[in-house]
Parts: structure tokens; sequence; C-alpha cells
């Protein structure tokens, strides 16, 4: 029977350094990893956002982009090494309703190699004021306790400092 591999999510705020803690520990006991990106480029600012991540990442990342299909993605680079999902958020934006929160938790189950997945905290902003708003956050925060259950271990960024919500299993040998 093959090991299934650990599973971590980051979560936090706009700008508070999630990004960054993930690389980190994706590259923990790794040289290089896979960086699932889930951003497109719609605009100037969206391009400068991704040119920024990829300025910091420097070498050793291979990049797949997957704005759509992240368990196909997942399935497909699983076997070379950590992967980096940057980030659920913009997947479940991208995807609307169509979103399979549950085929990815099951594909995240199943795999061999290391995955690190970055999502935003929505919930502790204000109530949207419109529907549409409102179920984007309740579905983001579903997908969020979904994937959580799923990981072995969360961290939060706070201000670019790491919070450890949930514990690895015991005698880990990735983080």
């Amino acid at each position: 029977m093959v090991k299934r591999a650990m599973i971590v999510l980051v979560t936090g705020g706009a700008r508070s350094g999630k990004s960054a803690l993930a690389e980190k520990l994706t590259l923990r006991n790794a040289e290089s990893a896979v960086y699932i990106a889930t951003a497109e480029a719609r605009d100037d600012e969206m391009s400068a956002r991704i040119a920024h991540h990829v300025a910091r990442r420097g070498t050793g990342w291979h990049t797949v982009e997957a704005p759509h299909d992240l368990a196909a993605a997942l399935e497909a680079t699983d076997g070379q090494g950590p992967r980096l999902v940057d980030c659920l958020t913009l997947w479940l934006a991208n995807c609307g309703s169509d979103a399979d929160i549950g085929g990815l938790v099951d594909v995240l189950k199943r795999q061999r190699d290391p995955v690190v997945l970055v999502t935003n905290e929505l919930g502790g902003g204000i109530v949207p004021d419109n529907a549409l708003a409102r179920d984007f956050r309740d579905r983001h925060g579903w997908m969020n306790q979904a994937v959580a259950e799923a990981a072995d271990q969360v961290w939060m960024a706070v201000c670019g400092q790491p919070l450890r919500l949930k514990p690895a299993r015991e005698n880990d040998d990735f983080l």
C-alpha cells in the first residue's frame, strides 16, 4: 500500500504572507517543486501580482497553470515532487458553482507527493450586502473547512507570522 502524502493548508487575509509561508513549507525538504497556479492574468494589476510571485519564487519551480481543472493538475503532477497550489480562492472564483470541492478533496487524499494549498480567510469580515457575494463567501468557507479536515497541517499567516492551527501526524517526514 502506498503511503498518502502530507497535505498542508495555508490560510490568511490579503497580504498576510500566506504565499511566502506556503513556498517556504513546500521547499522545506526539497530543492525544487511544482507550482500549480490558479490565477489568470486578465488585467495589468493581476499580471503585476503574478510577476511579483514568480520573481519571489526564483528558480527551482516548475509552473503548471490550472485555473479550472485543479484535480486533474494534481493527478498529472503527482510523482514529480512537492506541489504548491496557489490559490483555492481564485480556483473557486474561476469555477463558480461548477467547482467540485468533494472531488478535489478525494484527489488530495490519494496523493503520493506532498501538497501545500493556499487559500484566503474570508469569514472575518462584514457580511456582504448582496446574495452573490454571500453565496461565494459561504461556499468558500465550506471549501476551506473540507480541505482543512483532509489536511494534516493547517497554518495561518498573520502579519507575516506563521500560526500553526492543526498539528502534523506523528513522525512526519515532510514538515
